[in-house]
């Protein structure tokens, strides 16, 4: 696995290598892709992580995927990827990439892979996540349809082949496939063709000539095991000297794979007749398990890191204020109608998009704020009063006496004022007792005179 740097402002790229066995790397051969991963670095919240993935048969190598049978048109080769997440996410992505084969195959011949994969997770929160390419895997889809397979094909096998012979050039009226046809009178002589699909027909001539012809499917009897090759499907005996070209016995709902059908002459006398085979694929709803080709790794793994980042980062908050020393903390006494609470200072604030928030009443002596994240947002901001912290307590001001400063009066002023008060009544009460006593001397003299 080899970093290759990056390709743009925000992705990585690795190319891998990966050796590949099993399935439709024939023959034991081992088959080595050379791709290239490509997994972003930076994202935003709600952005996709997209993973994409270059495939290509390594240079030099002649190793290939092969069909592993004969197919019409529409064979599909599918690669799967496995990505591991971890970190801040844990899962595993799995990257896909589909191709058509074109026209027919035959057994061997060259499959084409897709140009690449790709996969995509939806990020919904910030983090870190740590992306680690693991296996790949092939498989082979083959196409539903039909696939005709001639008498003379190399896969129809004939034993006893001294008992068999061959019609060639057969008159085109007749309608045999080809205009040919292997057939024998030998009693228990049998022919067997070998197929990869879900159902097999028997094409043959109907003809007076024709007999009892057996079947079995993989060693065992098919249902129906015989047919009388000389008779109408209603069981009437034919009038045709030779009507070629027909489907005298079918078989469908085998498990896909490989399957093996035996042809035997059950009547001495009469000829068991082989024009030809048609084998049946059905839809497959997914790719065969004998075809799949595991990759994996030629080195070690190799991992990315996705930072994950909030939106609006930008954004100035409507912070929260925090008391940052809870000691400092003092309390307010319940303001009354005629109160004019002194405001608290405003802060301002950086950090990412917030929510709004309701701020607090306490006298502090710094402020900060940590905002309330958004489902997918956590971002804390420090706050800087905008204008000096006070020194003294904020209070609750009541309106009588002196100016509303805002702020209450010194201790030692308080403590002047009661002196000064005590010593005016003092004051007051002694020149009283003068005034008393001098009303009384007046009032005596008075008397005497």
């Amino acid at each position: 696995m080899l970093p290759t740097g990056a390709s743009g402002a925000s992705n990585a790229e690795l190319v891998v290598d990966y050796s590949c066995t099993g399935g439709i790397a024939l023959n034991g051969s081992t088959v080595n892709l050379r791709t290239t991963v490509s997994i972003p670095t930076t994202l935003t919240v709600g952005e996709p992580l997209n993973i994409g993935w270059a495939l290509n048969y390594k240079n030099g190598d002649p190793a290939r995927f092969g069909s592993p049978g004969f197919f019409g048109p529409g064979g599909k080769v599918l690669v799967t990827g496995n990505v591991q997440l971890s970190g801040s996410w844990v899962g595993v992505l799995q990257p896909k990439g589909l191709v058509d084969q074109p026209g027919k195959l035959q057994p061997g011949k060259i499959l084409k892979l897709p140009d690449g994969i790709s996969d995509a997770a939806h990020t919904v929160q910030a983090g870190t996540v740590k992306v680690t390419p693991r296996k790949l895997f092939v498989d082979f889809t083959p196409p539903a349809g039909e696939v005709m397979v001639n008498n003379d094909d190399p896969r129809v096998g004939y034993h006893a082949a001294a008992d068999w012979y061959e019609l060639n050039d057969q008159p085109l009226s007749i309608g045999d496939h080809g205009r040919d046809l292997h057939r024998t009178d030998k009693v228990n002589s049998f022919s067997t063709f070998t197929f990869t699909g879900t159902g097999i027909e028997y094409i043959a001539r109907r003809s007076t000539e024709a007999g009892q012809v057996g079947f079995k499917i993989d060693g065992q009897d098919a249902t129906p095991s015989s047919i009388d090759a000389s008779k109408n499907p209603d069981g009437t005996p034919t009038n045709a000297a030779h009507q070629g070209g027909l489907t005298l016995w079918r078989f469908n709902g085998l498990k896909y794979g490989e399957h093996t059908i035996q042809v035997t002459n059950l009547e001495a006398g009469k000829f068991a007749q082989v024009d030809a085979f048609r084998v049946i694929t059905r839809e497959l709803a997914n790719p065969p398990a004998d075809y799949r080709a595991t990759c994996t790794l030629v080195s070690a793994p190799v991992s990315v890191n996705v930072t994950i980042s909030e939106p609006g980062g930008s954004s100035s908050p409507s912070p929260t204020i925090s008391d940052p020393d809870p000691s400092v903390d003092p309390t307010l006494p319940t303001p009354t109608p005629t109160v004019t609470p002194t405001p608290t200072p405003t802060p301002s604030g950086t950090g990412g998009q917030n929510d709004d928030q309701s701020v607090g009443t306490k006298s502090t002596t710094t402020s900060t704020t940590t905002s309330t994240p958004k489902p997918t947002l956590t971002v804390t901001a420090t706050v800087t009063p905008t204008r000096p912290t006070p020194t003294t307590p904020q209070v609750i001001i009541t309106p009588s006496g002196g100016a509303q400063t805002g702020e209450a009066p010194g201790e030692g002023s308080g403590l002047g004022l009661l002196g000064a008060g005590t010593a005016m009544v003092t004051g007051s009460a002694l020149g009283g007792v003068a005034l008393m006593r001098r009303r009384a001397a007046h009032a005596r003299g008075q008397r005497d005179s």
